[in-house]
């Protein structure tokens, strides 16, 4: 289904979100629904009519909410299909729900209501870790975590495993619509055991290595640079652990993309490891895409 969906809750940083999402459907021609998430018995029909005055009271306080962020949206992407609806539920399995069919589920990463404490603990990290659909995050960055522009475009985390193909596709899908370039950034460190009793070696030639992962990533582009090649490709391999070289890399980006799983680097990326540590220390949106099959 050619549309977005993005959560909502009343706060700023859910403003955010959509606003982004906006841009994002703009870039894409599709349509944004706006979701807001509320306690399932505000559907129920009261018994006590004091009850039925409190039930009012909230759902109006949430067809507000959802006005006021279909109101940005529109306002940000003039033109664009916007709608919005107030539902009762679980907010991590009705957004999961709602965008099962989607392009994309989009949401903040703080703020209050239903989506209280989405502060990747809660229902952020959630979405991201179970969404069978691409999750990006819109990360609230503050002034001194921005870091050095880089001149935008899309980051991508790779290692040659079949979430990063994953990811690969995404962001070429979005530099594409944004007419922006991919960086691959493949990460590797002193070589591991490759079990629990045998020790790492000792020593290692870290210049064949560095070989070795620059032709696996040259692999891993090769279909994708033919199937869009208008999109300008800068290839980094770096001898630095995964969190830290994505998180720089980050700084300055449009978005940054990872598989939610992967291997070597990226081992049990479950947004347990890797993927968490991006939703927190990223310097840009985070987009999550879930493994094929996954």
């Amino acid at each position: 289904m050619n549309q977005i969906i993005v959560g909502v809750d009343g706060s700023e940083q859910s403003l955010a979100a959509t606003r982004w999402a906006a841009d994002e459907a703009r870039r894409r021609n599709a349509a944004l629904r706006v979701v807001y998430v509320v306690t399932p018995w505000l559907f129920d029909v009261p018994v006590d009519p004091r009850a039925g005055a409190v039930r009012a009271w909230l759902l109006k306080g949430g067809e507000e909410i959802v006005d006021r962020a279909v109101a940005a949206a529109r306002e940000n992407a003039p033109g664009a299909e916007v709608t919005g609806v107030q539902k009762g539920g679980h907010a991590t399995e009705v957004l999961i729900d709602e965008a099962r069919d989607a392009l994309m589920l989009v949401a903040g990463t703080r703020g209050t209501g239903t989506l209280a404490g989405l502060a990747l603990g809660s229902v952020s990290l959630q979405i991201a870790s179970h969404a069978r659909r691409p999750t990006v995050i819109v990360r609230e960055v503050a002034p001194q975590e921005s870091g050095p522009a880089s001149g935008g475009g899309i980051v991508v985390g790779v290692d040659g495993s079949p979430g990063s193909a994953a990811a690969l596709g995404f962001a070429f899908e979005e530099a594409a619509a944004r007419g922006a370039g991919v960086r691959a950034v493949l990460a590797w460190t002193h070589p591991a055991s490759a079990a629990p009793e045998e020790l790492r070696p000792s020593a290692f030639d870290a210049e064949a290595l560095a070989g070795e992962h620059e032709r696996v990533l040259a692999e891993a582009l090769a279909g994708w640079r033919e199937r869009f090649p208008d999109v300008s490709v800068e290839r980094e391999v770096v001898h630095q652990r995964t969190v830290r070289a994505l998180a720089d890399a980050s700084a300055g980006a449009d978005l940054l993309v990872v598989g939610s799983r992967g291997r070597g680097g990226f081992a049990g990326l479950l947004l347990g490891s890797v993927g968490r540590a991006m939703l927190h220390r990223a310097h840009c949106p985070v987009a999550v895409v879930p493994a094929p099959g996954g």
